[in-house]
This record gives C-alpha cells, sequence and structure tokens, in this order.
C-alpha cells in the first residue's frame, strides 16, 4: 500500500485529545487520583454510582480547566452544563459518563503552527473517566478480562479540534504544541505512558478541492505522537486505495498496530445521537463569572500556577 497520498486526494483530520488533570482528587468525590494504586482501591459509592450517591462538582478541576482553555485561546461561556453520555461497557459501572455536550465549558479556541497556519479549537469541556480493561497477564488464561476502576471519575478535558489539519506531519505538530502549552499551564504531566494525555485521530479523504467531507474513520488508542502519525499515513493511503478500487469508505472506529504498521477494524463508529445524552440531573450549571475569568486569565498570562 502506499505512503504517500496521491494528489488527486487531499486528507481531513481532526484530533480529540484527553488531558488528566493534575488534581489529588477526583472530579465528582475525594478519592485519590494516584497512579500505580492497587486496583480498585481508589474507588467510592459516588464513582462507582452506586444507589444514592450524589456527586460535588472539584474546583480545582474547573480552575484548571479553565487555566487550559484560555491558554488555548477559548472563550470561556459564562454557564456550561453537565451531560450524561450512556453507553455500556465493563470499564463504565455507572452505565453513563458524566461529560458535557451542547454546552461546554470553552469554544473557539486555535493553536497556531511554525508556518503561521491556525488549527482551530472547536471546544474544551470537563469530563470523567472511565475504568480499565485488563486483557493480558492471566497465567492461566489468555481469554480473561479484568477491571480496574481506580481511574473512574479522574478528571479530564477534552480539546477537539476543527478538522483544519491537512497532513499527518501537521497532526504531530500540533500535538507536540497542545503538549507544551499544558505543561506551562501547569494542570496536567502530560503523561502518555500512564494515560495522562490520550489522543484519538479522526481522518476522511476526498477529491482534492472537494468541499464536502468524507466518510471518516476514528483512530483510538495510539499512546505516542510517532505512532499517531505512522497511523495516520497508513489510514489516508488505506482509504484512498478504496475509492480508487470504487468501493466505499465504511464509517468505523479502527485500532493502530504499531508492530505492523496497519490500521484494523475495532467497531462501528457511534453518532452522539448513539450515546442519548441528557442532562445531568444531579449537578447544577457550572457559572463561571468575570472576576473568575480575570484571574485565570493573569495566571496564564503570568505563567503563576
Amino acid at each position: 500500500m502506499p505512503t504517500q497520498a496521491p494528489t488527486a486526494y487531499e486528507p481531513v483530520i481532526g484530533l480529540e485529545v484527553h488531558v488528566q488533570l493534575l488534581t489529588a482528587s477526583k472530579l465528582f468525590c475525594s478519592c485519590s487520583t494516584r497512579f500505580g494504586a492497587p486496583p480498585n482501591s481508589n474507588v467510592c459509592p459516588v464513582c462507582l454510582g452506586l444507589p444514592g450517591a450524589l456527586p460535588v462538582l472539584n474546583r480545582k478541576a474547573v480552575e484548571f480547566a479553565t487555566l487550559a482553555a484560555m491558554a488555548l485561546n477559548c472563550r470561556i461561556n459564562q454557564t456550561s452544563t453537565f451531560a450524561r453520555k450512556n453507553y455500556f461497557y465493563p470499564d463504565l459501572p455507572k452505565g453513563y459518563q458524566i461529560s458535557q455536550y451542547d454546552k461546554p465549558l470553552a469554544e473557539l479556541g486555535f493553536i497556531e503552527l511554525a508556518t503561521g497556519k491556525r488549527i482551530g479549537i472547536t471546544r474544551v469541556h470537563l469530563e470523567e473517566d472511565a475504568g480499565k480493561s485488563l486483557h493480558e497477564g492471566f497465567p492461566d488464561s489468555d481469554e480473561k478480562t479484568a477491571i480496574d476502576l481506580n481511574r473512574t471519575g479522574v478528571p479530564l478535558i477534552e480539546i477537539v479540534s476543527e478538522p483544519d489539519i491537512a497532513t499527518p506531519d501537521e497532526a504531530y505538530e500540533y500535538l507536540t504544541r497542545l503538549k507544551e502549552i499544558i505543561l506551562y499551564t501547569g494542570v496536567s504531566d502530560c503523561n502518555m505512558e500512564e494515560g495522562s494525555l490520550r489522543c484519538d485521530a479522526n481522518v476522511s479523504v476526498r477529491p482534492r478541492g472537494q468541499k464536502e467531507l468524507g466518510t471518516k474513520a476514528e483512530i483510538k488508542n495510539v499512546n505516542s505522537f510517532r505512532f499517531i502519525r505512522d497511523a495516520l499515513v497508513y489510514e489516508i493511503a488505506r482509504q484512498i486505495e478504496i475509492l480508487e478500487s470504487g468501493a466505499k469508505i465504511i464509517q468505523e472506529t479502527r485500532l493502530y498496530n504499531s508492530n505492523e504498521g496497519k490500521t484494523y477494524t475495532m467497531r462501528s463508529k457511534e453518532q452522539a445521537h448513539d450515546y442519548r445524552y441528557f442532562p445531568e440531573p444531579d449537578l447544577l450549571p457550572l457559572v463561571v463569572d468575570e472576576k473568575w475569568k480575570t484571574e485565570m486569565a493573569s495566571r496564564v498570562d503570568t505563567g503563576n500556577r
């Protein structure tokens, strides 16, 4: 399969980056966020979603999210709301994830590349992390799965770019610059090995000059910027080969095998309505007043963290 896209097609790339905030406790409870604790030891009725347990928003997480969004040139919305994102997976004990949907914390930012090109940032929103499924390391069987819920409820920001990225190299530069900015603010350690920074890439191709976007594939769970770039190179070539054969691209989620340098089908890609978002009934709207925003802006400008 070719590694360079023919000039008849152009790729369109958007990135979704999840950044774990460097708080001592989780987003809606007082459980520790410490990495490496014994499995299922940093949990409580709130992050496990037990009946009657109510979430309480972590003020420090809001502060860190605001700092990050301002450093990314975003507009901070005065009012944002939380929603339940419903899906069923073994590492999501509540059966839903508390996130933000139609009213996020911040919008309309950008990152400027060395060329002067600006990559738009659609939104920055707060959400809780899910747990972790472990499929390896069982001496008696390769078919077992274990669940560690320590990460459930850990505070994240999701940073969603516009589909402004035109090449895998631009994606690599955008991610590198994004990590530099987040590290400067001090709101995360961006440790990819520990899962503090994770990236999903959405990529499609279309005939050069066409305005309409092509059918996209999402590439998930890639653990380095170099591998993200390599996965995009492969996926762009794969999609072009399909189109040139007269077939159609299927919208799906794919995984990247770094040993083989290829992507593979994981599952069909969900649409937003598949998650049945609805307002989180146990949390009030988040209101960020002008005094708060002015204080956060001064901290971004001075680097005082």
